[in-house]
């Protein structure tokens, strides 16, 4: 799905919510921009591109479509085009059952939609800040850092990334 998908989405929502949507998209992609940019980080995204057709969620969550995900994705490409921000897509699957720690995937590590704990290793965190901490470590972001006296970069791999968490409880960035 191109950025475009996602707009065209949009025109078969009523005005008003749609016009608050595209702010709200706005506003989040604006700030998550400038804070990687702040802070020298790249932003890491699940490649959610099928879910608004509903090929990568369940019947239950086809509902969820009309979130803007596509929308929000383009406006972040978008500014951190321009502002010099890479920006790497992680494949989605398995974030929101992986320990962080050990790498166990198991259905039976989310103990709820917000609890999330590892039944191999006892690892217990927030369901969101556990899937994020996943994307930015399996993102891989080719610009090295670079120093903050603006001459050369530090050196390969210093790069840090700024993770964005996108999961039905809304869209929650990490740092």
């Amino acid at each position: 799905m191109e950025g475009n998908e996602g707009c065209r989405q949009l025109g078969q929502i009523p005005g008003r919510q749609r016009r608050f949507q595209t702010d709200t998209s706005h506003c989040i992609a604006k700030r998550a921009v400038a804070k990687a940019k702040g802070t020298s980080n790249g932003i890491a995204l699940e490649d959610l591109l099928g879910i608004a057709s509903g090929e990568t969620v369940g019947r239950r969550q086809r509902g969820h479509a009309n979130c803007s995900l596509g929308q929000l994705r383009a406006f972040i490409a978008d500014k951190a085009q321009g502002a010099g921000v890479p920006v790497v897509l992680v494949d989605p699957r398995t974030t929101s059952c992986t320990c962080l720690e050990c790498g166990t995937v198991d259905k039976a590590n989310r103990r709820s939609q917000a609890e999330f704990q590892c039944v191999s290793c006892g690892l217990a965190a927030p369901a969101d800040h556990n899937a994020a901490r996943l994307i930015r470590a399996r993102a891989v972001v080719m610009q090295p850092k670079v120093s903050d006296s603006g001459n050369a970069p530090e050196a390969p791999g210093t790069s840090r990334l700024l993770s964005l968490a996108v999961h039905d409880s809304g869209i929650l960035p990490h740092s």
